[in-house]
């Protein structure tokens, strides 16, 4: 038994919450457990006003495994199985319903429902060397729910080889495809992360927040929805302290002065 937390949280100056997923034996396979305990750690993050930016993390070798397969083989149950993807269901929403952005600091693999982790993030930053796959196809089972995030993040074509074929991609790969924003080698990685992550913690919080739920919100809706929600979001945001007074001081050639 792991004495230490499954999730362990380190925040900043700035506002930058880590989140690490502390299950490094078994490459942080998201176990009932595991995923309890990022449920609660991105809830607690979600309430607390001074967060800015999440970073999702993880120790040990890997990202994530996804599900933890000796877990789920050992009560094969159709009751239990549908709880357990209702639970991860409820976490990836989550990290997307989440006001602060989130940006996936990827080393090692990150594979079945670890590469739909990465794609539900609002970013991702990757180490050269890292590798990712949807590869529950592999041994017989489609990787359905990590399909979701998938398909909203490559192009189709894209993302149904990787779940037909079960097969790894490259960071490069990765890149060109859209699963992740930037790769760097792995000296550079929480230095890429933190640069990325403090330029959007320098933000107006009510602007980032308003506009990530935007942002998602018009994808899944017509365009005329599309553009009917974002004038609405955009004439509310302007009203804010903080968005009058970057306009203010735009027009005065001065930097802003955020609350």
């Amino acid at each position: 038994m792991n004495a230490e937390p499954l999730v362990l949280r380190e925040d900043s100056a700035e506002g930058i919450v880590t989140l690490t997923l502390n299950r490094p034996q078994a490459f942080n396979a998201l176990s009932e457990a595991m995923l309890e305990a990022l449920q609660t750690a991105l809830d607690a993050v979600a309430r607390d006003e001074q967060a800015r930016v999440v970073v999702i993390a993880a120790a040990g070798r890997a990202f994530c495994a996804g599900h933890d397969l000796k877990e789920m083989r050992a009560a094969p149950e159709l009751g239990y199985y549908e709880r357990l993807f209702a639970l991860c269901g409820r976490m990836m929403m989550t990290i997307q319903k989440l006001p602060q952005p989130v940006i996936a600091r990827v080393h090692g693999i990150a594979t079945a429902a670890g590469c739909q982790l990465v794609a539900m993030c609002d970013l991702a930053v990757a180490a050269r060397e890292a590798r990712f796959a949807v590869s529950g196809v592999n041994l017989g089972l489609f990787c359905s729910t990590p399909s979701v995030a998938l398909s909203r993040n490559l192009s189709r074509k894209a993302a149904m080889e990787m779940l037909l074929t079960g097969d790894f991609i490259s960071a490069d790969e990765a890149l060109a495809k859209g699963l992740v924003n930037r790769v760097v080698d792995a000296v550079q990685l929480d230095a890429e992360v933190h640069a990325l992550a403090a330029r959007i913690a320098a933000k107006p919080r009510a602007a980032i927040a308003m506009g990530k739920q935007l942002f998602y919100r018009q994808l899944e809706t017509g365009i005329e929805a599309a553009y009917a929600d974002a004038g609405r979001t955009m004439a509310c945001n302007m009203m804010d302290a903080d968005a009058l007074e970057g306009v203010q001081a735009f027009i005065d050639k001065r930097a802003p002065d955020w609350r």
